[in-house]
């Protein structure tokens, strides 16, 4: 459980700073990767998880490993690579209670985020609300908190633990959106959902961290398949559960029963949703251990006992402040998240433009009722649940099949083959839905085509959610919070301006439009990245190389 300044190593391979040497003569900018040439482990690549925490100008020499306690501290770390403690270990039923807790989670916020779309004429006539812009605000400010949300939520689990903060954030999720219930205008409904999603957008960055806690890398696809559908299957089931909802009853209905379906996965998430975070469940161990050390006093003195992630000269103050800027940092300098997060935040915009788009097609071109017309988000559904089961089955596979090929070592880079069919799928179901949305075609092909946009958008997602928590691993929650903040901003701004769009163009010209963009800047990128993503991540300060 301690190692001594002069102990053997016994450090897990699977976690950050193993295998990390003492080396004083290299520069400080040389991948921790780089340093580590006989790990042969790709998991084991804990640049991430260390590398940020270095102040301005020390080394990774200086990092807090067994040979650099020369004050002869004692460094906790796990109890070699199978100790039952470290979550990478945890039974199978253990890590699945925390995805399914995480995932339904970042399930039950979209399905807010959305479900008040087919209430919107009601909500429209109770406020007096004239302006189509402020309809559609109602519906995409909640969607607008989820681009800030993450950016303080995310960096803050990496330093109080993913647990504490994601249920913290649910509870005041759940106490904005029990609030919208009662809004008495415009203003609080507005003031009241945008409180609301910042509260909710805590799963959709920290639900990564969580995964890549638990998971290892073979074993992530299915969990990340899971934690990827929910927050793409959540605002499709909103609209449909939303429009029957306001037809039999009450808009504020809308509100209340999501708050209690909520309030059930809260109390569920207090017992099955444990600590997975590495260096708070390792400080834990060390201030047992210091409790239990205090009788030493009388001895000379207690020991200096810390983790493997400390640093002795390291304020919280300092911690704190380098983990709020991270993820604006991993913006600035990390193509991964530059690249991917500009083309993931257009297919969550398409979603978002789509989810605003059904009722008007099926409301005003082929005429039919709310609840009827909600029916058509199922096809959505359907695209989505259909490949991402089928997508779960593979991403495993296809990522061992290629770590068998290359040796043994595994790369993040082995995440993107499904990325393929998803950047074809996506222009295919656009160009489908615009030309063939008219009264003299039957309802069912442009569902088709609603059906393919569904699997587009799922195979796009999951494969980048498990490249960039592969990539980025320790610092997954961050790296997630930068890609979380432009896919939200365009989930907002897209449903504002495609009325005006399809005003001007028509749904087949408008769509046409959004298909070429989805060509250009979506095919090209899982060719790029999987010839140069290695390169550019051996040239990262965080992602794995």
């Amino acid at each position: 459980m301690t190692l001594s300044p002069n102990a053997p190593s016994r450090r897990n391979s699977n976690e950050p700073l193993s295998g990390t040497p003492t080396l004083h003569d290299e520069p400080i900018d040389v991948p921790l990767r780089e340093k580590s040439p006989k790990d042969p482990n790709p998991e084991a690549a804990p640049d991430n998880s260390a590398r940020e925490e270095y102040p301005e100008g020390e080394s990774a020499s200086e990092a807090p490993t067994e040979n650099a306690a020369a004050d002869g501290a004692i460094i906790v770390d796990w109890n070699g690579p199978d100790d039952p403690e470290n979550p990478k270990n945890w039974t199978f039923k253990r890590k699945w209670a925390a995805t399914a807790i995480v995932s339904a989670f970042t399930f039950i916020s979209p399905v807010s985020s959305s479900m008040i779309a087919p209430a919107s004429d009601q909500l429209a006539a109770n406020f007096g609300i004239t302006s189509d812009v402020v309809i559609a605000l109602t519906t995409s400010v909640f969607v607008l908190a989820y681009a800030f949300g993450p950016l303080f939520l995310g960096p803050l689990s990496e330093i109080f633990g993913r647990s504490r903060v994601l249920q913290l954030a649910n509870l005041w999720y759940l106490a904005w959106n029990l609030g919208c219930g009662f809004a008495q205008n415009k203003g609080q409904l507005i003031a009241f959902r945008f409180l609301a999603g910042l509260g909710g957008s805590a799963p959709l960055s920290i639900g990564g961290g969580v995964l890549g806690d638990c998971w290892r890398p073979e074993e992530r696809g299915q969990a990340v398949a899971l934690y990827s559908l929910a927050p793409l299957l959540g605002p499709v089931v909103g609209p449909v559960a939303g429009g029957w909802i306001a037809e039999k009853s009450t808009w504020r209905w809308v509100f209340w029963s999501t708050s209690i379906v909520d309030g059930l996965v809260q109390f569920l998430g207090v017992f099955f949703l444990q600590e997975t975070f590495a260096p708070i469940l390792l400080e834990r161990r060390a201030a047992k251990m210091r409790k239990e050390a205090t009788g030493d006093a009388e001895k000379g003195g207690p020991r200096q006992i810390r983790t493997v992630y400390d640093q002795s000269d390291r304020h919280w103050q300092q911690i704190v402040s380098k983990a709020l800027v991270r993820p604006f940092k991993l913006f600035y300098c990390e193509p991964i998240v530059q690249l991917l997060g500009l083309y993931m935040a257009f297919v969550y915009g398409l979603l978002y433009l789509f989810l605003t788009t059904i009722p008007s097609i099926f409301e005003g071109v082929y005429h039919q009722r709310v609840g009827i017309a909600s029916l058509h988000y199922i096809a959505l559904g359907v695209g989505l649940t259909g490949a991402s089961q089928i997508n779960a089955r593979l991403m495993d596979k296809i990522y061992v099949y290629f770590t068998k090929k290359n040796g043994g070592s595994g790369r993040p880079e082995y995440r993107l083959p499904p990325m393929i069919p998803g950047t074809i799928c996506l222009p295919i179901g656009l160009f489908l839905t615009g030309w063939t949305a008219r009264a003299d075609i039957h309802w069912i092909v442009p569902d088709i085509g609603i059906a393919f946009v569904g699997a587009g958008t799922i195979l796009n997602f999951q494969s980048i959610q498990t490249y960039v928590i592969d990539a980025f691993t320790l610092h997954a929650a961050s790296a997630l919070a930068a890609v979380t903040f432009l896919r939200s901003c365009a989930g907002f701004g897209f449903p504002l301006f495609a009325p005006t769009m399809y005003n001007a163009l028509g749904y087949g010209k408008g769509d046409s439009i959004l298909g070429a963009v989805a060509i250009l800047v979506g095919c090209p990128a899982p060719f790029i990245f999987w010839k140069y993503g290695q390169r550019i991540r051996q040239a990262s300060k965080y992602a794995r190389s």
